[in-house]
């Protein structure tokens, strides 16, 4: 079931483990074990991916990515919001509670 949380900087994400994935040269393909519905992620968001096999904050995520690329922080944290809602939206993460 897709999640309705809502995502902060405080937010702790996983990836879920309903799903199988593998690099593709730098992309990932991503295939939801319970929908059976195949996911595709560019390079930024395959590096996302990568970090978030296991728990970690949207802010911890954030001040990853600020430091791997040039990129605005408010720009960087919107991205990765809105990436991080379409993930969950999709069973792909799981979303805890900011602590």
């Amino acid at each position: 079931m897709a999640t309705n949380k809502k995502i902060s900087v405080a937010t702790t994400v996983v990836a879920s483990k309903e799903h199988t994935s593998a690099d593709l040269g730098g992309e990932t393909a991503i295939l939801n074990l319970k929908s059976h519905v195949y996911y595709a992620l560019d390079p930024v968001g395959a590096h996302i991916w990568n970090l978030i096999q296991s728990p970690r904050t949207v802010r911890e995520i954030r001040d990853m990515l600020l430091k791997k690329y040039d990129v605005d922080s408010d720009r960087c944290e919107s991205d990765l919001v809105a990436l991080l809602e379409q993930l969950a939206h999709n069973d792909l993460i799981d979303v805890l509670d900011g602590r």
